[in-house]
């Protein structure tokens, strides 16, 4: 037993303890928030909301993604001075996906367990819709969760900024004949999407419905210098007439720039789907058009997909363009003129058959090609086609594939690379294949006089040179030579033309020749194992080549727009439908 005087003391500590347990200055229990909910604002952001209590300080807000996904802090909101409704805003989120939240309530040095756990999802893109019936003259940001409409012929001007959320959709309406979107001069477009999020434009009809030019396209003006004088229009402007109404197709001028450096904004990660308008012959507006766009402009990324003119043209300017995409554009995939002084690297383009036009919106060409590029011509080429700047584009690891068949290219179509007018340019490291005419055409003798001349270019000298270029699946390297139409020697160029080896034998899944593509996983550009594309490329650039290049354009080893093992950059964003 245990002495009286021992038991006696045990019951004196409890009692002390019970009462220290009762003592008034320990700190309350903190209850969670009451009414807390989160509601979706977009495909990108959560708003959450709750009721305070009088004497909370703060609270913690904390997220998880999924249905079984960790917790962890997101945020802190401070409490309002008196008791009433708060709200906590979280972004940056992913598109339709699932989320839990919590909120933990902070009372000076105390808090609470966490709240019941709150579920939101966030939007699809494009759930929501809009229209923009007249022209933007102020900032305006366009939101990937809401799917727009061009009602008409929508310009970007009064030096105005358009930026437009990764993800976003922008339809042309078809009801409108050559609802485009231009970016006129001073202003900007900043369309800046991502691989999992690509911008897109394309037709307001339904899929499996759309056809070429079912709505006008992309065009941006800049204030860089071309080599015509007097008003230039845009072709397919003013139909509407000079009269600046918003939402109409008034005239559009691009000539008598002078700054090299003009910046139009960027666009990257961007899809343009079924555009085209040609009010009349030669009076196109294309999938993409860039005219007198600076070299501050940022491109690439890219793609376009059954247009009715040109998938890509350029009017002077200088712009760089790196990973582009085109494919079944119903004229050439890539034209450059007008003294246009820009480089190119990594394009892809795929051309196997004549897509629907829609009925009023133009018609197919005569003589499609895969590059087609130009000196001066028109009016306000003063000095003919020596009008300077001259057309010196850097043009480096294409990847083009044609048709096959003249009756799709028309009687003046079917050649990879179409040099003439008095252009020049330097096109390396590429690959032509399945051109029914031949692989490259130097139209006329003041092309030829921009390469001196003669049948090996210097590139210590030469405007214009063709090096290091493969031609398969193509009956002749060359249009045949006549008094003006002139050919490179094959050899001294590092020119390899191989009639009997076949486009798809060189990489690693492409479509046979007359095959219908499944989809944009029918293409992997990667050369295939032992490919003669894998190796043979102009490594080192010199002369006038390496001056011109800069930093921008660099010499690989190989040919073609994707490096043997390299990344498939095009991968994820490209789109290849036909309707």
């Amino acid at each position: 037993m245990f002495p009286i005087r021992r038991v006696a003391a045990l019951l004196f500590a409890a009692a002390a303890l019970t009462a220290c347990g009762n003592d008034s200055s320990t700190a309350p229990t903190v209850t969670p928030v009451l009414g807390a909910s989160a509601t979706a604002l977009s495909s990108s952001a959560v708003k959450l909301t709750f009721n305070s209590k009088a004497g909370d300080t703060g609270y913690t807000i904390e997220r998880a993604e999924g249905a079984a996904g960790a917790f962890g802090l997101v945020g802190t909101v401070a409490a309002p001075s008196t008791a009433g409704a708060v709200s906590y805003t979280d972004a940056n989120l992913k598109v339709s996906t699932a989320y839990r939240y919590r909120i933990i309530t902070v009372r000076g040095s105390s808090t609470s367990v966490a709240s019941a756990e709150i579920s939101v999802t966030t939007l699809a893109f494009g759930s929501a819709a809009a229209e923009i019936a007249t022209d933007i003259t102020a900032n305006r940001t366009l939101y990937a969760d809401t799917t727009y409409t061009l009602k008409g012929f929508i310009h970007v001007a009064n030096g105005a900024t358009l930026t437009i959320q990764p993800g976003t959709t922008i339809k042309g309406d078809f009801n409108t004949l050559g609802s485009s979107l231009m970016v006129l001069r001073g202003a900007k477009i900043q369309a800046v999407g991502t691989a999992e999020a690509p911008i897109v434009f394309t037709s307001s009809r339904l899929a499996g419905q759309r056809q070429a030019g079912d709505w006008g396209g992309l065009i941006i003006v800049g204030n860089a210098p071309i080599n015509r004088s007097g008003s230039v229009e845009i072709e397919g402007s003013g139909t509407d007439g000079q009269a600046v109404v918003g939402g109409k197709n008034y005239q559009v001028l691009y000539s008598g720039g002078t700054t090299v450096t003009d910046n139009s904004g960027e666009l990257k990660y961007v899809r343009v789907e079924f555009a085209g308008f040609a009010p009349s012959l030669n009076n196109e507006l294309n999938t993409f058009t860039f005219a007198a766009v600076g070299s501050g402009t940022r491109l690439s990324y890219l793609n376009a997909v059954n247009g009715l003119d040109d998938s890509f043209e350029f009017f002077g300017g200088a712009a760089d363009l790196s990973y582009a995409v085109a494919y079944e554009g119903e004229d050439d995939q890539f034209d450059m003129s007008e003294g246009f002084q820009g480089r190119l690297q990594f394009l892809i383009s795929y051309k196997s058959t004549n897509i629907p036009i829609r009925t009023g919106a133009g018609s197919y060409a005569s003589d499609l090609q895969g590059i087609e590029n130009d000196g001066c011509n028109g009016s306000g080429c003063d000095l003919g086609f020596d009008t300077a700047p001259l057309t010196t584009p850097v043009v480096a690891n294409f990847t083009l594939i044609g048709p096959a068949s003249q009756t799709i290219t028309g009687a003046g179509g079917g050649y990879g690379l179409m040099l003439r007018r008095g252009t020049g340019g330097y096109y390396v490291n590429g690959v032509l294949a399945r051109y029914p005419a031949a692989g490259i055409s130097v139209r006329d003798v003041a092309t030829y006089a921009r390469a001196g001349s003669t049948a090996i270019p210097d590139l210590a000298a030469a405007d214009l040179a063709v090096k290091n270029v493969f031609i398969a699946e193509t009956p002749n390297a060359f249009q045949a030579a006549t008094a003006t139409q002139n050919v490179f020697d094959l050899a001294g160029n590092g020119i390899t033309h191989s009639a009997a080896t076949t486009a798809a034998s060189l990489f690693t899944t492409l479509p046979a020749t007359g095959a219908v593509p499944s989809g944009a996983s029918a293409f992997d550009f990667t050369p295939a194992a032992g490919s003669a594309i894998a190796t043979g490329g102009l490594a080192t650039f010199t002369g006038k080549l390496a001056t011109k290049a800069g930093t921008a354009v660099t010499g690989t080893s190989y040919l073609g727009a994707a490096a043997p093992g390299g990344v498939k950059w095009w991968q994820g964003w490209t789109n290849y439908v036909r309707n």
